[in-house]
């Protein structure tokens, strides 16, 4: 009867620890948007500082959530994976046609290419990895591809003798290599373009 009410001090206990996970999840994803701007423009060997930098956090944070560069890289990827993965049923719902959805979705899928080219060699020492992260893209990506490629035909705007694992193979192959005068970007407007049909 005559201990002391404690609801107060628990339910501000349960907040305090609820408010840390989300500042550390807006940590991590300014961390992984940071990072894959800076993977697009120096590469995965970008500075950790910069990225830092970038997201607007200490050194400390990066190493607390990715205590390897591979940790991190492998991150990213995960992360474009899903906003790609995503980013297609919206498309499909908000765009003004469903080849419209496909070309703005290509866009995004070669966004997140330049990003993907550094991933070899950051795993070079671990294949294994790097295979599992493959088949993950390919499980999140083809189902995507394939629904925004069937929409656009369905809707007679694109021819319907390619597959998605075919696009997306194709987009990738124009996306490899290249110098300062080869612009992946136009070549696969190209791509995309020769598939629409006129109507």
């Amino acid at each position: 009867m005559g201990s002391t009410p404690r609801s107060g001090g628990s339910e501000q206990g349960r907040r305090a620890p609820s408010r840390k996970r989300a500042d550390a999840r807006r940590n991590e994803q300014a961390l992984l948007e940071a990072a894959a701007a800076a993977f697009v423009e120096s590469g995965v060997e970008a500075p950790v500082r910069e990225i830092a930098d970038r997201a607007g956090v200490g050194m400390g944070t990066i190493y607390r959530h990715f205590p390897t560069r591979a940790d991190l890289v492998i991150a990213v990827y995960q992360h474009q994976v899903e906003a790609c993965a995503h980013a297609g049923p919206t498309l499909m719902a908000t765009a003004t046609s469903p080849y419209r959805a496909l070309t703005e979705w290509v866009e995004l899928f070669v966004d997140f290419l330049t990003t993907k080219h550094g991933l070899a060699a950051a795993l070079r020492s671990d294949i294994a990895r790097f295979q599992t992260l493959h088949t993950y893209f390919l499980d999140r990506l083809l189902p995507v591809c394939g629904e925004l490629l069937d929409s656009a035909a369905a809707a007679g705007e694109i021819r319907t003798d390619i597959t998605a694992l075919e696009f997306l193979r194709g987009i990738g192959n124009l996306c490899i290599g290249g110098d300062e005068n080869y612009d992946a970007r136009r070549l696969v407007a190209l791509l995309v373009a020769g598939l629409h049909t006129a109507r």
